[in-house]
């Protein structure tokens, strides 16, 4: 019982992010799907991870490469959402 704790904890932190691409991508415009993508991107991640963990469960040392795998991945979907809301609606780069 103890080993479905933390990969359910991660899943359901997931679920908001999940939220906030559908909420996010309502609008239709590329900017607002491109925005909603990578929300779900970042729910996915969290959600594999979470398995990872699960399916880990008892290896410390795979538990240890699933996370570490689970941030990097998420932390870089987070650089690319931050890029992509620096671009703004027009999708032309700033200067």
């Amino acid at each position: 019982m103890d080993d479905v704790i933390g990969p359910l904890i991660i899943a359901a932190s997931g679920l908001p992010a999940l939220g906030i691409a559908l909420w996010s991508g309502r609008d239709g415009s590329a900017h607002a799907r491109g925005t909603g993508l990578r929300w779900a991107l970042i729910a996915l991640c969290m959600f594999v991870g979470a398995l990872g963990l699960y399916l880990a469960a008892g290896n410390t040392g795979a538990m240890q490469a699933v996370a570490v795998v689970m941030v990097l991945a998420v932390n870089g979907i987070l650089v690319s959402l931050l890029l992509h809301l620096r671009r703004g609606t027009a999708g032309a780069s700033r200067k």
